[in-house]
């Protein structure tokens, strides 16, 4: 239910000189396993995206920005509270819940006075209700309208633009408005084949470091990024809703991802490919636009810049700071690495077994500790996991089909065992001489020092901010997993399709 509060009774408020200024309207962009550099504007020479670059040469462009967990649930989780997933108990994990003593940043601003709603995925897959929490987690959902013209396969039938119209029209007048504009893209299933059938090219394709460079996976990362370019255009057209209605330019406007792109040893993985993030912020003529700023910042830091943009108080819990004075041109030294975490993806191991990562990330070095180096970080070859398939912490795929064949397994071991293998307790990666993250130095004399280092700096991080791996705990593999729900009743039916199709091929798996 949307609520509306007089300013001065609003319990978070700064200060009651709020009131002699409008308030900025908030629009929150989220695509669904997208990586960086996959847009234009960072380089990319396949991406189309000419809406987030607008957004980024209009505003300013983030280089190294860090979701906190490659897992839709966790990172939006993360996104909402402004706290790392380890503190999150249930909405820490895939299929989890949310525990209502969590303060979430859209509920701040509907107690602020804000009109508050969503379209497309909001906080999902799970079930928000289950422990208890009254509201939804982000507001009133707005998923009526749907395309005129039933889109390709694999292509969420909601319209997210005519969604976030009806909002505006039903939003009370002058009342500012945080609205969350979830795209399912470019999550899988894809439409097989779309990337050539629209005239991309398999030579224009740049394989990560990690994947075979094969045909198979040339086009199935064609189809990726067709994905991402319908979300720029579903994108573009909510800009145009603003521009239509007259918002924009008092529209603080956020373009991110939750996650990287589903494809082996990216998603559910602690590797840039996994939780390096695009991302891009505007706000009519309050900060210079045209910029790029280099610091490291992390999904934690999204719901405090939120908040101090509207004027409304972030809770002391948050672990996160705003981005605001960054967006103002200053410069912090202390923004010199971030933190991301995984524990529980899908059910792919016996008795719930998560898989515990958490890492450090600088600007030259990636370190990671693998709390449970004797399980399959994929979940392994033996155990049916709850998306009915083996290594099921891997999205089904094409690119998953050809690297389990064992034909490609002996055409390509390195490339099978990166994406597939056990891991060693630790890992380390020169990120500037190594991109792709494929040498791990943790064994190497050389960088003994480096290793310490960072070994204590992410160590020291999770003991401050209480993280139970560090006591020795581990409250994540008894949490229940709350798979029926899915995306929830208005999940699109051009998706469930695509899978029903797919699985008669033998190649889907539930979308997670």
């Amino acid at each position: 239910m949307i609520r509306r509060r007089e300013l001065l009774s609003a319990p978070f408020l700064l200060s009651a000189c709020a009131t002699r200024e409008r308030r900025p309207n908030v629009l929150f962009v989220i695509a669904d396993d997208m990586s960086y550099p996959h847009a234009s504007v960072y380089g990319d020479p396949l991406a189309r995206t000419p809406a987030f670059d607008r957004v980024a040469k209009e505003g300013v462009l983030f280089t190294h920005s860090f979701s906190c967990c490659p897992s839709c649930t966790p990172s939006r989780s993360s996104v909402l509270t402004g706290r790392p997933i380890w503190q999150l108990e249930e909405a820490g994990v895939l299929y989890g819940t949310i525990p209502p003593h969590l303060k979430l940043f859209p509920h701040l601003f509907e107690d602020a006075g804000y009109c508050t709603g969503f379209t497309g995925k909001g906080w999902a897959p799970g079930d928000w209700r289950a422990a208890g929490l009254a509201r939804h987690p982000i507001g009133a959902e707005y998923n009526r309208q749907t395309h005129s013209t039933p889109v390709r396969p694999g292509l969420d039938q909601r319209d997210y633009a005519a969604n976030f119209a009806e909002f505006l029209k039903r939003r009370p007048k002058d009342q500012p408005f945080f609205f969350w504009l979830g795209a399912t893209e470019p999550h899988r299933v894809y439409d097989r084949g779309a990337g050539l059938r629209q005239g991309k090219k398999l030579d224009q394709v740049r394989v990560p470091a990690f994947l075979p460079d094969h045909e198979e996976i040339r086009s199935d990362l064609l189809d990726y990024y067709t994905e991402i370019e319908w979300f720029d255009a579903q994108l573009a057209r909510a800009l145009g809703v603003l521009e239509q209605t007259g918002e924009l330019d008092n529209t603080l406007l956020l373009v991110t991802s939750d996650n990287g792109m589903p494809f082996p040893r990216a998603k559910v993985n602690l590797y840039d490919a996994g939780v390096r993030m695009p991302l891009a912020i505007r706000w009519g003529n309050r900060f210079r636009g045209g910029r790029r700023i280099e610091h490291l910042i992390s999904h934690l830091d999204l719901a405090p810049t939120i908040l101090e943009a509207a004027r409304v108080a972030a809770p002391s819990e948050m672990t996160g700071r705003s981005l605001l004075p960054l967006l103002d041109g200053a410069v912090d030294a202390r923004r010199d690495r971030v933190y991301t975490a995984l524990e529980r993806h899908t059910m792919c191991r016996p008795d719930g077994a998560t898989y515990p990562m958490r890492a450090i990330r600088t600007r030259q070095f990636l370190y990671i500790r693998n709390f449970a180096p004797d399980r399959w970080p994929t979940g392994g070859p033996e155990f049916v996991s709850s998306n009915k398939t083996f290594h099921g912490d891997v999205d089904g795929c094409p690119t998953k089909d050809f690297l389990l064949d064992p034909a490609s397994q002996k055409r390509f071991p390195r490339e099978f065992e990166l994406c597939f293998g056990r891991r060693p307790e630790e890992e380390l990666y020169d990120v500037a001489a190594d991109p792709g993250q494929i040498q791990n130095l943790a064994s190497d004399a050389t960088h003994r020092s480096r290793l310490t280092s960072m070994r204590a700096d992410l160590e020291q991080f999770l003991r401050a901010t209480k993280d139970p791996r560090i006591g020795g705990r581990d409250p994540w593999q008894e949490y229940a997993y709350r798979q029926t729900t899915g995306f929830g009743a208005s999940f699109n039916r051009s998706l469930s399709q695509a899978v029903r199709r797919l699985a008669a091929e033998g190649s889907a798996h539930r979308p997670e």
